[in-house]
């Protein structure tokens, strides 16, 4: 039987006219009429008889009345209940470093400010990393590089970046790619550049942002990063910067969930300017 027949039936009854309840509803009396006349069909029983007043409930009208109304109340008990959950529930989040060095601290800022019974944690990891925590749901939405074209995985924003390339100002670089831990998007995008170039790098990897800049700043080896990163922190000083080709300098970042396991708040993400 569907609720919103029974939620008609029940305003009919309450009110005993279909005027007032089309006016309560905010619909045509038509509309009421045609909701009572299908109800009625449904259950194979008449509900009303119509009086110059108004309407006198049936028989079986009296008696479905209490049930509708204990139906009615459950129902909006159990939507007061996801509202609940909807702003106390707990938001697991996984970024790449560079993500969460330029927006996460925004993000957090906002879901707190918007939903302050909300439990949130975060995990931070190369691009491939979040998205195995993903596949597994051991986080509910991630930040990654790249577009994803997994079926798993829903995009609930887009923010677009620049790539840059990064050396050292004072040194000339020693031929490494200092990146992150195998998965990171960024590393496969510089591998690609350098073999372009014909160019051979070893490869060094390190667990954090600063080190890998601070490296980078004394002659160890090269990286590529968000250009929104460099310029926000001012690591500019010591750091000289080459824009890549324009194939390779799009690699935008991307919140994505689980297509099966979409937040309760995902139309407050996707509004979130960060």
């Amino acid at each position: 039987m569907d609720s919103n027949l029974l939620k008609v039936f029940l305003c009919v009854a309450t009110l005993k006219s279909f005027s007032k309840a089309a006016l309560e509803l905010d619909c045509a009396q038509s509309n009421v009429t045609a909701r009572i006349k299908q109800l009625e069909k449904n259950i194979g029983f008449n509900l009303f008889h119509r009086v110059s007043k108004g309407v006198v409930l049936t028989d079986v009208a009296i008696k479905l009345l209490p049930l509708a109304q204990e139906i009615i109340q459950k129902i909006q008990n159990a939507e007061q209940l996801l509202l609940h959950m909807k702003h106390s529930e707990n938001l697991k989040i996984g970024s790449t470093e560079s993500n969460a060095a330029t927006r996460i601290i925004t993000l957090l800022s906002k879901i707190d400010n918007k939903y302050p019974n909300m439990k949130l944690e975060l995990t931070t990891g190369p691009t491939q990393e979040i998205k195995e925590l993903l596949l597994d749901y051991k986080i509910d939405i991630g930040f990654i590089s790249g577009k994803p074209l997994e079926k798993e995985f829903k995009i609930l924003k887009e923010y677009k970046e620049k790539i840059v390339l990064l050396k050292s100002l004072k040194k000339e670089p020693a031929k490494n790619i200092l990146t992150f831990k195998k998965g990171c998007t960024y590393r496969k995008y510089l591998d690609a550049y350098l073999k372009q170039q014909q160019l051979d790098y070893k490869n060094i990897e390190f667990g954090s942002l600063e080190t890998i800049l601070g490296c980078v700043k004394m002659g160890m080896g090269i990286t590529i990063l968000p250009l929104s990163f460099i310029q926000r922190f001012e690591h500019t000083k010591d750091l000289e910067i080459k824009y890549l080709p324009k194939e390779i300098e799009n690699i935008h970042t991307y919140m994505i969930c689980r297509v099966d396991n979409e937040p309760l708040i995902s139309s407050f993400l996707k509004k979130l300017e960060l």
